[in-house]
């Protein structure tokens, strides 16, 4: 199974910084060492017209440039540096990566991404550009060219916080059909609407959650045949997050993955998944609930490979 990541060293933070930027490295040495059968390559950056599919060109020329104000590097959580817009560019063309290698070999990832926060004309919430919708966008675009008359795209999000800027982008575009699954509560405070919101209230255990998955998968496939979906694998629902506030257990993380990629495999329809959001205690409990949805996505893809019975 191929994977994509964006170099590790590229963006570094201020010592004390919230975000956890080392877990990427640690994530890499995990999945090499857990995972041998994951192939591990490389991303090249998404260009200015990748991006463009999705976000307003001033918006890319103010952050590649380094024009975003004060006010809005504070809104997106990080400070302004080249190394910033690098790895944003990166970790987009990560996912449209793992997009293409999904339509050919049923499934592929990005070690990194998921920035569901960021909307048409800003970023917001340690998100620059949004990867899942360019790639989304992207793919499309490639559908067609190749004699496509349609091309449906599903994303299903399961970080803890609602994909408000996923949601906002593909508000009028029935092409591509959003579910969320987040804290009621929990950030951002103003949300958008999704195709299909479920929101859950703090301390959900196991057992509510992935009957609400349940319900979320089979409400999706009433909504098909897709083409694609992308799978947002955030593990910030864990009991344990420090910005989470749900009360899933290593074992309910462990369900949810496998639930969701059963259910690509089953309804046959290629899945790309981004790791998106993850601030557990410490940089080793985060990477070890993460690689533990790389586990999960390697025996889905050998099913893959699989003749179906």
């Amino acid at each position: 199974m191929k994977v994509y990541y964006a170099a590790t060293h590229l963006q570094t933070l201020p010592a004390g910084h919230r975000f956890p930027m080392g877990k990427y490295a640690l994530l890499k040495m995990a999945v090499q060492e857990h995972w041998p059968g994951i192939e591990q390559l490389e991303a090249r950056p998404a260009s200015a017209g990748e991006l463009a599919l999705v976000h307003d060109t001033d918006y890319i020329l103010a952050v590649m440039e380094g024009r975003l104000d004060v006010a809005h590097q504070r809104e997106i959580g990080f400070p302004w540096s080249q190394g910033m817009v690098e790895r944003a560019q990166c970790s987009v063309g990560a996912t449209i990566s793992a997009a293409r290698t999904a339509l050919r070999e049923g499934l592929s990832g990005n070690m990194a991404g998921g920035t569901h926060h960021a909307s048409r004309h800003r970023g917001g919430g340690f998100c620059v550009f949004n990867d899942v919708a360019v790639a989304a966008r992207l793919m499309a675009v490639e559908a067609k060219r190749h004699g496509a008359t349609r091309f449906r795209v599903a994303i299903v999000d399961l970080d803890v916080h609602q994909g408000n800027g996923t949601a906002a982008i593909f508000r009028d575009d029935p092409s591509v059909y959003t579910v969320s699954l987040h804290g009621a509560k929990n950030f951002p405070f103003r949300k958008e609407s999704s195709d299909l919101d479920i929101e859950l209230p703090d301390d959900c255990t196991d057992e509510p959650y992935l009957a609400q998955l349940d319900v979320a998968l089979k409400h999706l496939e009433q909504q098909g045949p897709f083409d694609l979906v992308f799978y947002l694998a955030g593990v910030d629902p864990h009991a344990n997050d420090r910005l989470g506030r749900l009360a899933l257990s290593e074992q309910g993380l462990w369900s949810r993955d496998a639930r969701v990629f059963e259910w690509a495999r089953v309804q046959q329809t290629p899945l790309a998944f981004a790791m998106a959001g993850g601030y557990g205690p410490t940089l080793e409990h985060t990477v070890q609930l993460q690689i533990n949805t790389f586990g999960q996505a390697l025996k889905a893809w050998q099913r893959w490979q699989s003749p179906r019975p």
